[in-house]
């Protein structure tokens, strides 16, 4: 059988793409009497046709703004660039404000304030941000701040330079935005005593999670068919993803990929446990998704800080309802495809539990009691009707969420429209997404605005077609 015509090799991620559609087009097409698949007939050849030069139009706009938004910050990055030392971070942190002082029945002792956030996809870490955002403002301390959208570059491999008014040798107190961590450029901005946290999610629950929640970004998935895509996925994962396509990175060990380690390693590498070895040397604590009130007590313990520092209302799930139940042999496959995440999770999650134990379980429990009780309150104060609503019924766009590309809508919260006043502040925080409070804490996302857009009223009609 002929080809349409001789393809050159496939040498860039945009390149890929397009494959991955005229693939998805191609499989589609009937053969005419000569068996050849080149002809595209009527609609279908008007469809296919429209895809590829969006497809084309939505990858060049990325570079533009990538491009646009980079070269801001090359003089920077190629000057050098001093780390932050304890002295001047102290002296910094006198003209923040921030008080070390204690709540009455609190243990003395000095609350921390240095914090690195990594940041990781679908494991809850959105509800932490804003924990950390919260108590950031309150003590009027320093972020490190991306400039002009939510993330540092994202997949790029995380540079010091990328922070909002970045200078060499300026301190900051938190750096808790999406990134693909770098603990060398991370530590340019932090005091040496800072205290480098993260969360996890079991792989197969997050696997699921990320699915949906990105595969409509990931072009060598449109080829999928039928609506039970995660289960083929599954089955034949080896025809629908390819290591270095766009994207690619959110279907395969996510997790191992965040901490800026090679996410296509298999799990009998060698190299994985070295790298969570040498990964475990920067982490001084490690949250647990599936343990999220525990994870926040040990958090609490660690920094010094209040009961009513880790209040929290869960932020950026979805519905119940699209939550997509594995059968036993699919969440083999799943923790098999993503094998360096398991082998990731277990080391962390036993790490965990060490520390449980060393707090001590029966006063674990009783402070996560006090912690769901004091959440349980701040819902009757601040949420009309008491728990999230779908994104069409939320009534102020202030607390409207980012909709992601797949087909897991995002729900949110409704204020309380009678609410005392002095409670309004504190739970229009507590309610906020991330994308609003960074507007909040001064940044300008001009270039998420513009993607929103392009993902509204471009992206999702091409999915449409195609």
């Amino acid at each position: 059988m002929g080809t349409c015509t001789e393809k050159t090799p496939v040498l860039t991620q945009q390149a890929r793409a397009v494959d991955a559609i005229l693939s998805h087009c191609q499989q589609s097409l009937p053969l005419d009497t000569t068996g050849s698949r080149c002809r595209m007939l009527g609609v279908r050849k008007r469809i296919c046709s429209r895809g590829l030069i969006l497809w084309f139009f939505i990858a060049n706009i990325l570079l533009v703004l990538y491009y646009i938004t980079n070269s801001a910050h090359l003089s920077i990055r190629s000057s050098p660039e001093a780390t932050c030392p304890l002295s001047l971070a102290k002296s910094q942190q006198n003209e923040t404000g921030f008080s070390q002082s204690q709540a009455p029945g609190e243990d003395r002792c000095s609350p921390k304030i240095n914090i690195m956030f990594v940041k990781t996809h679908k494991t809850a870490s959105s509800t932490v941000l804003n924990v950390l955002f919260r108590f950031g403002e309150k003590h009027r301390l320093r972020f490190a701040l991306p400039d002009g959208r939510n993330d540092f570059f994202y997949p790029s491999p995380f540079q010091s330079s990328w922070v909002k008014d970045y200078r060499p040798g300026k301190c900051f107190n938190i750096v808790c935005n999406h990134m693909r961590f770098d603990h060398r450029e991370v530590a340019k901005l932090l005091p040496p005593d800072a205290v480098y946290i993260t969360i996890l999610r079991d792989p197969v629950a997050l696997f699921e999670s990320s699915f949906h929640y990105y595969h409509s970004a990931v072009p060598f998935t449109w080829r999928i068919k039928g609506k039970n895509k995660l289960a083929q996925f599954l089955e034949h994962p080896e025809r629908f993803y390819y290591p270095r396509a766009i994207n690619s990175f959110y279907l395969k060990n996510l997790q191992f990929f965040d901490f800026g380690l090679e996410n296509n390693l298999e799990a009998d590498d060698p190299q994985v446990m070295k790298a969570i070895q040498n990964l475990s040397q920067h982490l001084d604590l490690v949250l647990i998704t599936e343990y999220f009130e525990e994870s926040l007590i040990l958090l609490k313990d660690m920094m010094c800080w209040t009961m009513e520092d880790i209040l929290y209302f869960k932020l950026n799930m979805r519905r119940s309802s699209s939550v997509s139940q594995l059968t036993p042999d699919l969440k083999a496959k799943a923790l098999q495809w993503n094998g360096a995440d398991w082998k990731l999770y277990q080391h962390f999650n036993a790490t965990f539990w060490a520390r449980v134990e060393a707090f001590g379980r029966g006063r674990m429990k009783e402070e996560v009691e006090e912690l769901r009780r004091r959440n349980t309150e701040m819902k009757a104060i601040c949420i009309e009707d008491g728990g999230p609503v779908e994104s069409k019924n939320i009534q102020d766009k202030r607390f409207q969420p980012w909709q992601p590309f797949g087909d897991s809508p995002i729900l949110g919260y409704n204020l309380r429209k009678t609410i005392d006043p002095k409670f309004k502040a504190i739970c229009e925080k507590m309610l906020m997404p991330e994308l609003q409070y960074l507007s909040d804490l001064g940044v300008n996302l001009w270039v998420t605005g513009l993607l929103g857009w392009i993902k509204d009223n471009i992206f999702r009609h091409t999915m449409f077609s195609i």
